[in-house]
């Protein structure tokens, strides 16, 4: 009979008995199955090993040389072993690991996977049967991002595996904008651990994040539990991994003080038969099993009274595992004691093949006792890869192996006393991304008192409307709420830039929505636009009946008083002038653009031109008086009235040159008017705009300063004065129009426009006009030379007088 040997690298506590007969069920299992193995049986030896080096090389010894211990001799005779089974702890494996490695021995650890122990320099012989936690970090911050918790503190025992880990968990939080409140690490090799752990203790208190993930082995972390099981940290959720033993878990994370557990532990499906197994288990049924008779001394007091032997009549007949609280012992099979299963198949498998081998390979006449040695087996096992019964598919190769899927715990504690591990979800890295978590939030047991899912963020979520803004110098999930600039929304939680409206979009008062712009312009319909409208269609009526009351009456000395056809010519500027007004209004379009301003540039040169005219033909009148005098020759040539074609001629130059180095065009503007977006005529070139402006100025101001010199020249019918005042109300409006034109957005900038070009043009109307329209209309006598030379006879008399 061939023997396995079993060594247990931690204290003994009860929960470990459940490897012991995973092993048993197992060999079991595999010696009546009638496909493996023939004539040949399995059986194992049990070592328990303690954390003392001597007594940790001793029982390896034992198994590979007997009782003598004589190195590279074997004394054992009867029985061989061909294979070693090491766990959970993976120091044990490791010291173990080093010695067996030097036999080729094959060696199975069945404890957590450890990237130290993947070196197959250093350990040629050691098989892994735990699955890689290559999605743990994933499928804890999956976790998180359910219960949108972002600000969580790390705890992990200070290893190279916990090295890995952290890197992985760091990795994965970043990509999910999770961040670590803190990173605590903590190492039973320190002097004062004691006070280590009071100062972890202390900073886990006072962080606000309320979820803790804790990541190591049992022998880091199982003093740091009873701190926390003394002194209580209040209101944690501790999310942890299936390194750490699962039954000291729950014997140290109760509801009562306080904690929530979330524990990952590797999904794997109940084995057919183990259950009931355990059930039958008795002393009576294996009287050599010294582990099982301390088991049920311990847990059925089956010593008599009166005597310190131990009776197993005193014990109740119906006694079974079974009556023990969960805490101390499982009836299913745990992840240890899963891999303990699949390591026997493994053996099994191989020592199967390597034996079919052997009966191929020798003659038929030939054939010795076969006698399988460890070092033939490993050749074996090395290249293995097969289904265990439960249907999962063991590889060695690490490269190769099948990541793991995660069950997640959750520890029931109430009523008091219950400590049921419930299973409330379950992590698959094979699903689609968005369903690898599944979960019965409904299911979790929360901290006593507690109905709401715990809350753990540091800066809480920025509504729409609200961008992140980062704070100085700390982490990414730490951040204030900024409302979202001008003409940009933020139309979802926790957005870190606001989103910019198109142009032809507005966002509304709560930036959270962009929402079509109306089209906008100065109609004709729109009150101001009538308004503009109308008063553009009276000035140029009232205008035109002063023309025809001037023709009507141009016989009369004050229309023929300073030049009757400038006059006309001034009246039929003005005409044009009021209507050029209406091109601002409706819709614009390119004709329209390109007319308002030549047009009104143009028809307004024309019309002060010609009140230069008029200025300057005053000035001849009255300084022509003595024959042969050069102004009484300009005078009579008509000198005055080339000055009109002359000043438009280089008006229209100007808008030619606008018209052909950049032209006004149709433009939008989507920042004047809140929800509109303005349709304008942009000017072009503003060079060329303010230069039609500034030669058009120029020409009213040597206007005014003509008929300013020109006011206290003597006449009834002398303008003069008339003139001056029409170019100072003309300076005025246009001076008056830069700056609040400037100031201006929008229609209101069309609009300040159109109302100069009319405030303007009525100036002129009124300041030269209706003093003749006056006299003609209501004081016919003074429109005559007689009423000129009666009033002059009357002044003379009242002068000598």
């Amino acid at each position: 009979m061939d023997n396995l040997d079993f060594l247990s690298s931690v204290l003994f506590f009860f929960k470990n008995y459940q490897c012991v007969l995973a092993l048993a069920f197992a060999i079991e299992e595999i010696n009546k199955n009638p496909h493996l193995l023939h004539n040949l049986t399995l059986g194992f030896d049990i070592y328990d090993d303690e954390f003392r080096t001597w007594k940790m090389f001793k029982n390896p010894f034992v198994c590979l040389f007997g009782n003598y211990k004589i190195p590279n001799y074997s004394c054992i005779r009867d029985s061989r072993s061909i294979a070693v089974l090491t766990g959970p702890s993976e120091i044990t494996s490791d010291q173990i690991g080093t010695l067996l490695g030097l036999y080729k021995f094959p060696q199975f650890t069945f404890g957590p996977f450890d990237h130290a122990l993947s070196d197959h320099v250093k350990f040629p012989a050691l098989y892994q049967m735990a699955p890689k936690d290559t999605s743990i970090a994933t499928a804890m911050v999956t976790l998180l991002l359910h219960f949108s918790w972002s600000w969580v503190g790390v705890l992990a025992t200070e290893n190279e595996h916990s090295t890995w880990f952290l890197d992985e968990l760091k990795e994965e939080m970043a990509k999910n904008r999770v961040c670590a409140a803190y990173e605590l690490m903590i190492s039973t090799q320190e002097v004062a651990y004691v006070f280590k752990l009071m100062a972890i203790h202390k900073e886990i208190n006072l962080s606000s994040a309320s979820i803790l993930i804790i990541y190591g082995d049992t022998d880091s972390l199982i003093l740091f539990m009873i701190v926390i099981e003394q002194i209580f940290i209040h209101g944690k959720v501790c999310i942890m991994s299936s390194q750490w033993d699962f039954t000291m878990k729950r014997k140290y994370f109760m509801l009562g003080s306080l904690h929530v557990p979330l524990i990952f532990t590797h999904h794997h499906v109940d084995v057919f038969g183990f259950t009931d197994f355990v059930k039958a288990v008795k002393p009576s049924k294996y009287p050599e099993d010294i582990f099982l008779a301390r088991l049920w001394f311990l847990s059925f007091n089956c010593s008599d009274s009166e005597s310190d032997c131990v009776t197993w009549e005193n014990c109740a007949h119906d006694a079974s595992l079974d009556w023990l609280p969960g805490h101390i012992f499982e009836m299913t099979m745990s992840g240890d004691s899963y891999n303990i299963y699949n390591s026997l198949y493994a053996i099994s498998q191989a020592l199967h093949e390597m034996l079919l081998h052997q009966t191929e390979v020798q003659p038929m006449g030939n054939r010795k006792e076969i006698w399988p040695s460890p070092e033939h087996l490993h050749s074996f096992l090395k290249d293995i890869q097969f289904y265990s019964p439960t249907r999962d598919q063991v590889i060695w190769d690490e490269k190769r192996k099948l990541e793991p899927e995660y069950d997640i715990l959750n520890i029931w504690n109430f009523p008091e006393g219950l400590e049921l591990a419930v299973r409330i979800g379950k992590f698959s890295p094979y699903a689609p991304h968005g369903s690898q978590l599944s979960l019965s939030e409904d299911m979790v047991e929360w901290a006593i008192g507690t109905t709401e899912t715990p809350h753990s963020v540091c800066s809480e979520s920025c509504h729409p409307g609200f961008r992140k803004s980062s704070q100085e110098g700390k982490a990414a999930c730490c951040f204030d709420c900024t409302p979202c600039p001008g003409n940009e929304i933020a139309n979802g939680t926790d957005m870190e830039q606001c989103v910019k409206c198109p142009d032809h979009q507005y966002a509304n008062t709560k930036k959270t929505q962009c929402f079509l712009r109306a089209a906008s312009f100065l109609a004709f319909g729109d009150p101001m636009g009538m308004a503009l409208a109308c008063m553009a269609l009276c000035f140029t009526l009232l205008t035109a009946a002063v023309l025809g009351m001037f023709l009507k009456h141009q016989d009369t000395p004050i229309v023929k008083a300073n030049n009757q056809a400038l006059s006309y010519i001034l009246l039929i500027s003005l005409i044009f002038c009021f209507l050029c007004s209406l091109l601002f209004l409706g819709r614009p379009n390119i004709v329209t653009c390109i007319l308002q301003q030549t047009a009104f540039g143009i028809v307004f040169t024309v019309a002060v031109s010609t009140v230069l005219a008029k200025t300057v033909t005053v000035v001849l009148a009255f300084k022509a008086t003595s024959p042969g005098r050069k102004m009484r020759w300009l005078l009579v040539s008509g000198a005055p009235n080339f000055i009109i074609p002359i000043c438009t001629l280089i008006q229209v130059t100007l808008c030619g040159l606008w018209l052909g180095i950049s032209p006004p065009f149709v433009d939008t503007d989507a920042h004047s008017e809140h929800g509109h977006i303005i349709i304008l005529c942009n000017k072009g070139s503003l060079i060329a705009f303010y230069c039609v402006l500034a030669y058009l100025g120029s020409l009213a101001l040597a206007s005014f300063t003509v008929a300013f010199l020109a006011r206290n020249l003597p006449g009834i019918f002398n303008e003069a004065k008339f003139l001056t005042f029409s170019m100072l109300v003309f300076c005025s409006v246009w001076l008056t129009f830069l700056p609040v034109y400037h100031s201006a957005k929008g229609k209101v900038m069309v609009a300040v426009e159109v109302f100069s070009i009319l405030a303007s043009g009525a100036g002129l109307l009124g300041c030269i006009f209706a003093p003749k329209f006056y006299i003609i209309l209501l004081m016919p006598n003074r429109n005559c030379l007689h009423g000129f030379r009666d009033k002059r006879t009357n002044r003379h008399s009242r002068l000598s007088t």
